[in-house]
């Protein structure tokens, strides 16, 4: 059954041992899309979708809080549904990210609604299952959960040296044992991919990710989640797979480097197939006309540059950062693990006699740094290869100052 609304010039041809149709829930392929008012006509006088002809109700002469942030909000048509494909924004980020087109882009509520989505349309619930490799990040056991779905754990290389990254370093991608995953799991249909990871910090290398692919063995699709992918190299993102492989599928976010995480607007980019079933089940309206709008401005070239400008100010902060923490790790903390590829980094609080890493003490430290000094790190001892580690995300200069100083405080109390 074709994938309705795609024409079958737009099916993908590769890899040979890939099938959307065999992928996409029976249900699914047969499902046609709720049609809005706006997928017709999205100019004229509206009278199509039982909107308030009237406008909104909000006074400016009233603001909630701020005037200066409130009242550019109030010019936009906010009594109307918003655009249901904001193809303005999908042509901005196709230039962005070098996709072919706008048909090779979706976008939602965040990146979180696109992971849920995908195993929606993908995994049939108590029958079939996701790949994950721990430690990675939490929401995609818990979608798993909540759509009834399996999960298989397949850890990333918990051993080697920290920040060694490549094929074989400490976090990197056991190719071999995701395969062996596969074979003993028929059911699988979504492999989940962090990269840079979360909580790791760690790209994983197209090599990697390309092996995976290309193993016929697999008959699903790779998600590589790239929500920090601005924080890595140039050259580390799988975008540039997305034109050869129909089994691959990216998640990007403007929550991170361009810091707009409060907007909630998340972008999968891959083949048409894939993004045209994701359409067709998307809730009508998913993106807000607030979201778009600053989702646009957040595009423009003009705010491109500033977005890359601060992406460089906060990768030379990083170094900073790791640097003064080694100033203090007499005081007993590890060398960063991970590759430190995102805005984060990760530190091991060690034993008092410098020994080893020690959650007890570590959680004793996040504890007094966000009970008694009013900074606020994330404690990841608990997740596979992270024991006593703090993720520290990189601040402006002044909060990175005031972290190393009340950390150096603490850990002289413990």
């Amino acid at each position: 059954m074709p994938i309705h609304g795609l024409s079958l010039s737009k099916y993908p041809t590769k890899p040979d041992h890939f099938d959307i149709e065999q992928v996409i829930r029976p249900n699914i392929l047969a499902l046609h899309p709720y049609r809005c008012a706006r997928d017709d006509y999205k100019e004229g006088i509206l009278l199509d979708a039982n909107e308030n002809a009237l406008g909104h109700s909000i006074s400016a002469q009233s603001p909630p809080d701020d005037a200066s942030s409130f009242d550019p909000m109030l010019d936009m048509d906010l009594h109307r549904y918003p655009d249901p494909s904001h193809d303005p924004i999908k042509q901005r980020i196709t230039t962005l990210r070098s996709v072919p087109g706008i048909d090779h882009i979706f976008l939602g509520v965040g990146s979180d609604e696109v992971i849920d989505l995908l195993m929606r349309v993908c995994v049939t619930p108590g029958k079939e299952k996701i790949l994950i490799t721990p430690p990675t990040y939490g929401m995609y056991s818990v979608c798993a959960q909540v759509n009834d779905i399996g999960v298989v754990k397949c850890p990333l290389e918990l051993s080697g040296q920290s920040g060694e990254g490549g094929t074989k370093g400490r976090f990197s991608l056991r190719v071999e044992e995701i395969k062996n995953a596969i074979d003993a799991n028929a059911s699988i249909k979504l492999v989940f991919l962090c990269s840079p990871g979360n909580p790791t910090g760690t790209k994983i290398p197209l090599q990697s990710i390309k092996a995976i692919l290309d193993y016929d063995g697999f008959k699903g699709i790779v998600v590589v989640d790239e929500a920090y992918i601005d924080f890595a190299s140039a050259g580390s993102s799988a975008v540039t797979l997305v034109k050869d492989y129909a089994n691959i599928c990216i998640l990007q976010t403007l929550s991170k480097s361009f810091g707009l995480a409060a907007i909630r607007l998340g972008i999968a980019i891959a083949q048409p197939p894939l993004i045209q079933v994701l359409t067709n089940t998307k809730a009508p309206y998913n993106i807000s006309t607030p979201t778009a709008h600053l989702a646009l401005s957040a595009l423009s070239p003009s705010s491109l540059a500033t977005m890359q400008s601060k992406i460089e100010t906060l990768i030379a902060s990083r170094a900073a950062l790791l640097k003064s923490l080694s100033d203090i790790a007499q005081l007993g903390l590890g060398s960063s693990i991970g590759s430190n590829d995102s805005n984060f980094v990760m530190i091991p609080v060690l034993s008092k006699d410098g020994t080893r890493p020690d959650n007890v003490r570590a959680q004793k430290v996040y504890k007094a740094l966000a009970e008694e000094n009013g900074v606020v790190v994330r404690f990841r001892g608990n997740e596979p290869g992270c024991e006593g580690c703090l993720r520290i995300t990189v601040g402006s200069e002044e909060e990175n100052s005031t972290v190393i100083r009340k950390l150096e405080l603490v850990l002289n109390q413990f």
